[in-house]
């Protein structure tokens, strides 16, 4: 298998200047594959096979040998079917979606394709590849399956897909018929965040944490007692439906906004700024603080969630390159 895909994808390198080769460019969603974009080639299976095909024709017009001639063209028509039979096994298919979660630069994407095909027909033994990841799948009649790729990232910002190689080896694996996917859509990839950063910035409000707290304000939350908590704390409703004593945890209304300021840290280079804000903004997200960010050119404000995450990390991973 391994020999086979490698012999596909040189020959694929060496056929792509041609005008013929397609895509030539990225192509918007739905791609469907056509009859003109589909090529076949013999393994090294079917390569065998017609040498041993060649080679009994010659024996049996030498010896006259109609029976072993009968066989020889027998064996010759079902091959030539089934290189038609891969051909229409891609013809029609379509990639009707594709999507995939941010993740970290270094961390392995999972990539999510949606398929369909044409004609009602069963499609079976396909492969995709792209990279190093690689997922075998069947398209079923009037499915729509949902395959999953695991594709290698290595920078922060738009991540760019190289072209995918769709491929079967059905019926016989005489041959593989395989076609270029290259959709136009591009993934964010975070930027990694710093390992061993510092803790976070104080925040702007009179306590000496991120979210200080006081009594007497607005309550937070419930938590259990602890030795040291004023009675009045207590939540005797509460604690008796959960059958242990809890307490209410007020927050105080002077906290206010943690900043992580892109010129808070004029001692750092630009990649490894971004990887600062970038486990800063994970550390506020996993402290419940409210965090704003300050960038050269962008102002996030104030807020917390997976929205306000994603807005941070989104904003680091596409600032330029220095």
């Amino acid at each position: 298998m391994a020999e086979a895909r490698d012999g596909v994808e040189r020959f694929g390198d060496a056929m792509a200047r041609f005008a013929f080769v397609r895509p030539k460019r990225p192509e918007a969603l739905p791609v469907r594959i056509g009859r003109n974009r589909i090529y076949v080639l013999p393994t090294g299976f079917g390569l065998f096979l017609g040498a041993m095909l060649v080679s009994m024709l010659v024996g049996g017009l030498n010896y006259n040998n109609n029976p072993a001639l009968l066989l020889v063209f027998l064996l010759a028509g079902v091959a030539n079917n089934s290189l038609v039979h891969a051909h229409l096994i891609l013809s029609g298919i379509r990639l009707r979606s594709l999507h995939a979660d941010p993740v970290f630069a270094g961390e392995r994407m999972r990539l999510k394709l949606r398929f369909e095909a044409d004609g009602g027909r069963e499609r079976p033994g396909l492969e995709l590849i792209l990279g190093d990841g690689r997922a075998d799948f069947d398209i079923g009649a009037g499915e729509e399956p949902e395959v999953q790729l695991d594709i290698q990232t290595r920078r922060r910002g738009w991540l760019a897909l190289e072209r995918m190689r769709l491929s079967t080896l059905r019926p016989f694996g005489l041959a593989r018929a395989w076609s270029w996917l290259r959709p136009d859509t591009p993934l964010l990839v975070y930027p990694a965040p710093e390992i061993n950063a510092p803790p976070l910035p104080a925040s702007l409000g009179d306590g000496d944490s991120p979210r200080s707290r006081a009594h007497g304000e607005q309550p937070h939350h419930l938590r259990e007692y602890r030795a040291g908590d004023m009675p009045r704390q207590i939540a005797w409703k509460a604690s008796a439906r959960a059958d242990k004593l809890l307490v209410r945890e007020y927050e105080s209304a002077a906290a206010r906004d943690v900043v992580l300021d892109w010129n808070a840290l004029p001692e750092l280079g630009r990649e490894a700024r971004i990887a600062r804000l970038a486990r800063w903004v994970l550390e506020a997200e996993r402290s419940g603080s409210r965090y704003a960010l300050h960038l050269p050119d962008a102002r996030i404000p104030a807020g917390r969630g997976a929205d306000q995450r994603h807005a941070c990390l989104r904003a680091l991973a596409l600032l330029p390159d220095g």
